[in-house]
């Protein structure tokens, strides 16, 4: 039975995370940005901790982690206060894995490995290396268990994607995996780009058929990437997979708020991450399709 993984808030108010703008913390002294940071960091972690018991209250098996759920933790003040609340969030992190529940980030599109900028490329490391420090405060393990999935950014530079990615911190690179995405680069680049750069690949099934222009999830080729993606992880019993509808059409990159179609394949995808705007109602749709899967899958399952 696939796991379905919950991405960063719900729709209801049950899940909610502060934030605070650059120009609201830097019209503050020092003192008071400190203060401002160390409240947004201890709300959210309670926040966290909430957003576990929900997902345990509702057998939900992998959180994404918002990619602010700290902010300004890219910066040495932010890193430090962060670093008192190492016992808190250790045993947050320590809790989730006792409950079965897989932690996970995915970092903005910022993060451009690829750039032909070193500017960029530097900028882009030091936010990857603030969600490996969330990580690793959290005591997650160095692997993709507890993954940073990113995209391939900017498109033809699969070289300098794969040299840069061999030059990463451990706390980075043991926790990497590369997603296929609409435009820069289609399922079979970033495949390619994963064996030889050695981290695992992110399958995106909707991705896949917006770039290739498909008209149905039982193309054959989505199966095949779905296998082929799975050979790239060292623990196949680890893979995870996205899945999001499109929201005018088939082929409409905006994501739909339910899941009404997914493709049959996936009933062997080990984890799916559901992109739907309506989040956990797009789950709950979904409960029907996990107790459908104990009889045979012909086509795409019609939801």
């Amino acid at each position: 039975m696939p796991h379905l993984g919950l991405v960063c808030i719900t729709v209801s108010k049950d899940i909610r995370y502060r934030t605070v703008t650059r120009t609201r913390l830097h019209a503050q002294s020092a003192d008071a940005q400190n203060k401002i940071l160390e409240d947004i960091y201890r709300d959210n972690l309670q926040t966290l901790d909430a957003a576990l018991r929900y997902c345990a209250q509702h057998g939900i098996s992998l959180y994404r982690l918002p990619s602010s759920i700290f902010p300004f933790a890219d910066t040495p003040e932010g890193l430090s206060i962060l670093q008192t609340l190492a016992t808190s969030l250790a045993r947050t992190g320590k809790r989730a894995l006792e409950a079965g529940i897989r932690l996970v980030m995915h970092p903005d599109q910022f993060v451009v490995l690829s750039s032909d900028s070193p500017d960029v490329v530097a900028n882009s490391i030091k936010i990857l290396q603030m969600h490996a420090d969330i990580m690793d405060l959290l005591a997650q393990p160095r692997s993709p268990w507890a993954l940073l999935e990113i995209h391939g950014g900017k498109a033809n530079r699969a070289d300098a994607l794969v040299k840069c990615i061999a030059t990463l911190p451990d706390a980075i690179r043991y926790r990497l995996g590369l997603e296929n995405d609409e435009y820069s680069y289609s399922a079979e680049e970033i495949h390619a780009i994963c064996l030889r750069a050695g981290v695992p690949m992110v399958f995106d099934a909707h991705h896949h058929i917006v770039h290739e222009d498909l008209p149905s999830y039982d193309h054959s080729s989505v199966e095949d990437m779905l296998l082929k993606a799975r050979a790239t992880w060292a623990e196949p019993a680890h893979q995870l997979v996205h899945i999001s509808n499109g929201r005018s059409g088939f082929n409409d990159r905006q994501h739909a708020d339910l899941i009404d179609t997914m493709p049959g394949c996936y009933a062997a995808a080990p984890w799916i991450e559901i992109e739907a705007k309506s989040k956990e109602e797009a789950i709950d749709g979904l409960q029907p399709w996990l107790k459908s899967l104990a009889q045979p899958i012909d086509n795409n399952a019609k939801l």
